[in-house]
């Protein structure tokens, strides 16, 4: 199935979300949490998260998680993964009782779209100090997509993982599982990445974005997204797609914010003083724009010539050597903070 038909099938059953000026979300994505082993790249991350976690909770805000939450094509068992990280689990439990969290599956949680497996893993957890099973997310349901509404403008926002369309981790998503399961999961272990990744492969992360963007610009919809591992936060000559980043990259994590109707990109990273002492800070690396801004992408790029907008929609090959705004990029530009 072609990536446009793909999405449109999503974005038509997509779960409905009301939201107003006064509302506030976080927005994360690829998170990957595992169970604390070799191959667990979110461990080294985890007092970030947790702070950042922290942070949103006292502000209010309600916290979606854009898939790949939990990283469930290498670690059979969630249970594995709620006791290595059972302090974050506790925290992701407040939002929940609050009824502040939405949770979305990705390709490396699939599992999740499962009722069955929902009630079986995440609706209890086993307590191992009172050795007794004790309420996680009871009665939760886990949705493959989002649509933002706006109740007075009617301004949409579509919120998907990203994975959709994109051949191997959707349609041979089985093939993926086995061969991550039972082989690159032990390579991983021995630090040798899963080649065939968007986060990994500069080839096929460039293909899911142009895909993305082609469908953006026909749909004329604001667009947050996952799956590739790099945080984007458009330009005015690009169409309004933007990616949550990950929380599994050596020097920090990022996520979007919508706070009161303005946009955001945010980094989260671990700094030093002079007299050695640690700390967490919070780093806006792009925005706060208003999203009205991006309501209207044609309209937006309008100043740009019309074979440029054609481009967006009809190429099929584009310079594969350079990312526009490599994660280390963004990175390097926030060491100034």
């Amino acid at each position: 199935m072609r990536t446009k038909a793909r999405l449109d099938e999503v974005f038509r059953n997509a779960f409905p979300v009301p939201f107003d000026d006064t509302s506030k979300f976080v927005f994360f994505g690829d998170v990957h949490r595992g169970d604390d082993s070799l191959s667990d790249e979110f461990g080294r991350n985890r007092h970030i998260y947790y702070h950042a976690l922290d942070h949103y909770y006292q502000s209010g805000c309600t916290y979606i998680e854009v898939g790949d939450g939990d990283e469930l094509l290498e670690q059979p068992r969630f249970k594995h993964i709620y006791t290595a990280h059972v302090t974050t689990f506790d925290m992701l439990k407040k939002f929940f009782r609050d009824g502040r969290m939405i949770l979305l599956y990705g390709n490396h949680n699939r599992q999740l779209r499962s009722q069955t497996y929902l009630e079986h893993n995440l609706y209890r957890s086993f307590d191992e100090f009172s050795e007794s099973y004790e309420d996680l997310f009871p009665d939760i349901n886990v949705h493959e997509a989002l649509i933002l509404k706006h109740r007075k403008t009617g301004q949409e926002i579509f919120v998907v993982h990203g994975h959709q369309g994109d051949f191997l981790n959707d349609q041979l998503w089985l093939f993926s599982f086995f061969s991550i399961r039972y082989f690159w999961r032990f390579m991983h272990i021995l630090g040798v990445k899963y080649a065939a990744s968007p986060s990994r492969n500069l080839y096929r992360r460039h293909k899911v974005e142009r895909s993305y963007n082609r469908w953006n610009l026909q749909q004329d919809i604001m667009l947050i997204c996952g799956h590739t591992h790099r945080p984007k936060f458009p330009k005015d000559d690009e169409p309004a797609y933007f990616n949550t980043g990950c929380c599994i990259h050596p020097r920090g994590i990022t996520c979007l914010e919508l706070i009161e109707g303005k946009i955001s990109l945010v980094s989260w990273k671990t700094h030093s003083k002079k007299d050695g002492t640690l700390y967490i800070k919070r780093t806006v690396l792009q925005g706060p724009e208003p999203i009205t801004r991006f309501q209207n992408s044609i309209a937006r790029m309008s100043h740009i010539k019309t074979k440029k907008i054609k481009r967006f929609i009809m190429e099929e090959s584009h310079d594969e050597t350079e990312p526009i705004h490599s994660i280390d990029r963004i990175y390097d530009e926030s060491r100034k903070f």
